[in-house]
């Protein structure tokens, strides 16, 4: 397995089991409100990213992301990841955790589609075939909601979106992170200020108690999957941290029937029997293909 292989898949995986089990910090804070956690959550990680950079020391990379083009993309990527957040926060809240799963499930065949059309990535026979039928799946749980799915839809574009331009964009992902966060804190502080002194009810941290440590957490929650998902891009196939994404909607949806008791049929099951037969194609002719590359390069050295 090469360097990059071996950070950046464990990478990935851990940011995707942060984020399925995100419905249930979420639900617990139900409390406070959307608008209100979201506020947290872009404030609380601006000094989790510093502290990371801290860690690091790598403060070039911070100033890179200040300047030029850097700043200007990573104002788009803080806008989309935001407004994600948001839609997220709300869904869960809403009782719709199960169709915010489905944005998430879409969202790796656009992921496998931006992986062909900008990063120029080509797919074997088989990893063809996880996609095919990971989209049947996808197809079946639409038609199990009756109705287009907005609430993914939008979750499914804005993290799409995000993705490339983190991507593309040659910054530390932690660096990357505290740019985004940044550029919201403001926004954030305003809306908090305005809630806390105006509305009837407002407050700086929640209803006190468990509510500061649980508010302040939001900061960790939210940067450690963000950053490690960053890492993981950049080292990963597009195509491949794709079909990863799976783990984490099978854990929101899991969390949606199980502890939620939200609605699951029949046509529910089949949907999800279709993307784990995905996934598991997927992934055994990802490792069959670097098993091979590793014995290509073996033979290919000087004896």
């Amino acid at each position: 397995m090469s360097p990059a292989l071996r950070l950046g898949f464990p990478a990935a995986l851990l940011s995707y089991l942060i984020w399925g089990s995100l419905p249930l910090y979420i639900r617990a804070m139900q409390h406070t409100g959307a608008l209100e956690l979201l506020a947290h959550r872009v404030l609380w990680s601006v000094p989790t990213a510093i502290l990371f950079i801290a860690v690091a020391a790598n403060w070039r990379d911070v100033r890179a992301a200040f300047t030029g083009s850097n700043l200007k993309w990573l104002t788009v990527s803080g806008l989309l990841i935001g407004a994600n957040w948001a839609i997220y926060i709300w869904a869960v809240n809403a009782g719709r955790t199960m169709e915010a799963s489905l944005g998430y499930y879409i969202n790796p065949l656009v992921n496998v589609l931006f992986g062909m059309l900008i990063f120029s990535e080509k797919l074997r026979p088989a990893q063809w075939v996880a996609v095919a039928i990971a989209a049947i799946g996808v197809g079946v749980m639409t038609f199990a909601f009756g109705r287009v799915p907005w609430v993914a839809l939008i979750l499914c574009i804005t993290f799409a979106c995000y993705s490339v331009i983190r991507k593309k964009v040659a910054i530390d992902s932690r660096a990357g992170f505290l740019v985004e966060v940044a550029l919201l804190a403001p926004v954030a502080l305003a809306w908090l200020s305005w809630f806390a002194t105006t509305q009837p009810g407002g407050r700086w941290l929640g209803e006190g108690g468990w509510d500061i440590p649980l508010l302040m957490a939001a900061g960790p929650i939210t940067a450690i999957p963000l950053i490690l998902y960053a890492l993981a891009a950049k080292r990963l196939r597009f195509s491949t941290i794709g079909m990863m994404q799976y783990i984490g909607p099978t854990i929101q949806f899991l969390i949606a029937v199980l502890v939620f008791k939200e609605g699951f049929g029949m046509t529910h099951a089949v949907a999800f029997g279709f993307i784990w037969t995905a996934l598991v194609v997927f992934t055994a002719d990802s490792l069959m293909g670097d098993a091979k590359a590793r014995r290509l390069a073996r033979s290919a050295r000087p004896a």
